[in-house]
C-alpha cells in the first residue's frame, strides 16, 4: 500500500488498517455538548462532565458517525444522544437515549426515516432508552366560590404557577386529566348542569384546545392516570350511580369506548402514574369512604382490588414523584373532616400508612407531577394556595394563592423538554 496513512486509530504496531468509511477524526471533545457530523469520529471525554452529543438534523443512508469514551468514563458521567428530530433505532427523538458504560465504542449508521440511527457495534445492548419524565403541568377548570370556570394556570419547570389563561371549551367542574403521548395532556368528562363526556387535549406547550365530542359514558368525578410511558386511562366516577368503567387514551389523545369496569364502583378517588409505567387508583366515596387500590398495568389493565393502608376518603389528589413513585393526598372524609394527610406509594404499587399532614386542610384539591420528579398539589376548596412535593415525597407548606381561587378542578403533566 503506497501513499498517505490518514486517520487510522484502530492499527497496531505492523499494521494498517483502513479507517472506517473514510472517517475524518476531531480533536478530544470534553464540552458538556457537541454537535457532530456526518463521516466523522469524535473522542468523547466525560471525565468532568456529562456529554449531550446532538446529531445531524438531516442524513442519507450509509451517513456514519464514530464516536469513542476516550477516558474510559462514560460509565460516570454517561453521554446522551440526541437525535435532533430523526428517529434513534426506530424510536423517535423525544425518547431519551444514554450510553453509560466504561469503555464503550459507537458506530452510528443511518438508514432510513423509519429505523433512523442505527448502533452497527457489537455493544448495541449496552443502548439504554427511556421516557424522559414529564417537566411541566396545568391546572385548569374547577369551580370558583359562585360559578364553574374554563380558566387553566401553567406549571413551570421551577413549580411556580403562572397566572390565570383565559379558559377554552366548556366551564365544568369534577373533569379528570391525565398526559399522554409522551409530552401532552388530555381533559375530559365532568359536570356542568349534568354529567358529560367531551375532552380537551393539551399540546406540549400547555396550549389547552377546544372540545373534542365525548366518547364513553358521560360522568362526573372521575380519576385518570398515565401508563407505559405514552398512553393514558380514564377509570371510575358517576353517572347518577358510582361507576367502575373506564377508558383508555391512546398516544395520539383518541378516547376508546368504555371498558367493562374492575373493582368497587366509586367517584371522587385519587390515580397516579407509579414504577415507571404503571399506575393506581386508590381511596374515594362509594357510599361511605373507600380504603382500597387497584394497580394498573403497563398494558392500561386494571386489577381487582386491594385492601389498603390509611384514612379512607375522598375528593382527594395524587400524582408521581421521584420518578416511579406517587403521593396522595388531601381530601375529606365521609363525616365531613377535611384533611391534609398524604400517603406515599411505593415503586412497587403499595400504599403506605397515613403522613402528618402539611398545608391547609382541604377537598377538591388537583395535582400533577413537574420538573421530572416532583409534584405540586394545588387549589381546592375554596383556595389558590399550592404545595410542592419533592422528590423525596416531602410535601411543603403553603404557597401564596397565584390564578383563580377554585376546587373540584384537574391537573395533568405535559412537556418534557
Amino acid at each position: 500500500m503506497s501513499g498517505l496513512v490518514k486517520d487510522n486509530i484502530f492499527g497496531s504496531s505492523g499494521v494498517v488498517l483502513e479507517a472506517a468509511g473514510g472517517l475524518s477524526w476531531q480533536p478530544v471533545v470534553t464540552a458538556s455538548t457537541v454537535t457532530v457530523e456526518a463521516a466523522k469520529g469524535y473522542f468523547i471525554n466525560t471525565t468532568s462532565n456529562a456529554c449531550t452529543i446532538t446529531l445531524p438534523s438531516s442524513a442519507e443512508a450509509g451517513d456514519q458517525i464514530i464516536l469513542i469514551d476516550y477516558a474510559r468514563n462514560w460509565g460516570t458521567n454517561a453521554i446522551t444522544i440526541d437525535s435532533n428530530g430523526l428517529n434513534f433505532q426506530g424510536s423517535p427523538d423525544t425518547y431519551t437515549v444514554d450510553y453509560d458504560t466504561a469503555g464503550q465504542s459507537l458506530n452510528l449508521v443511518y438508514s432510513d426515516a423509519t429505523t433512523g440511527w442505527t448502533p452497527s457495534s457489537d455493544i448495541v445492548n449496552a443502548l439504554e432508552t427511556e421516557i424522559p419524565p414529564y417537566q411541566r403541568a396545568i391546572f385548569a377548570y374547577g369551580t370558583t366560590a359562585s360559578a364553574n370556570t374554563t380558566i387553566s394556570n401553567l406549571v413551570g419547570t421551577n413549580g411556580v404557577v403562572a397566572s390565570d389563561t383565559s379558559g377554552v371549551g366548556t366551564a365544568r367542574t369534577k373533569p379528570a386529566a391525565t398526559g399522554y403521548g409522551i409530552d401532552k395532556g388530555i381533559f375530559a368528562y365532568g359536570q356542568t348542569s349534568g354529567v358529560i363526556s367531551l375532552s380537551n387535549l393539551v399540546g406540549n406547550n400547555g396550549v389547552v384546545a377546544t372540545d373534542v365530542t365525548g366518547v364513553g359514558t358521560a360522568r362526573t368525578a372521575p380519576s385518570a392516570l398515565s401508563f407505559g410511558g405514552d398512553k393514558g386511562i380514564f377509570a371510575y366516577g358517576d353517572t347518577g350511580s358510582v361507576t367502575n368503567l373506564s377508558n383508555l387514551v391512546s398516544n395520539v389523545g383518541v378516547v376508546a369506548t368504555d371498558t367493562t369496569g374492575v373493582g368497587t364502583s366509586r367517584s371522587l378517588l385519587g390515580g397516579a402514574e407509579y414504577g415507571n409505567d404503571k399506575g393506581i387508583f386508590a381511596y374515594g366515596y362509594g357510599g361511605g369512604d373507600i380504603t382500597k387500590s387497584n394497580l394498573v398495568t403497563n398494558q392500561g389493565v386494571i386489577g381487582s382490588d386491594n385492601s389498603i393502608a390509611g384514612t379512607g376518603r375522598s375528593d382527594l389528589a395524587a400524582a408521581g414523584y421521584g420518578g416511579d413513585k406517587a403521593i396522595f393526598g388531601y381530601g375529606s372524609t365521609a363525616a365531613g373532616d377535611n384533611q391534609n394527610i398524604t400517603n406515599k406509594v411505593s415503586n412497587e404499587g403499595v400504599v403506605a400508612s397515613d403522613t402528618s399532614g402539611v398545608g391547609d386542610a382541604r377537598y377538591g384539591r388537583a395535582a400533577a407531577s413537574y420538573g421530572g420528579d416532583k409534584a405540586i398539589f394545588g387549589f381546592g376548596a375554596v383556595s389558590g394556595v399550592t404545595n410542592l412535593v419533592n422528590n423525596s415525597g416531602t410535601v411543603a407548606s403553603n404557597v401564596s394563592a397565584v390564578g383563580t381561587a377554585r376546587y373540584n378542578l384537574a391537573a395533568t403533566e405535559y412537556g418534557v423538554s
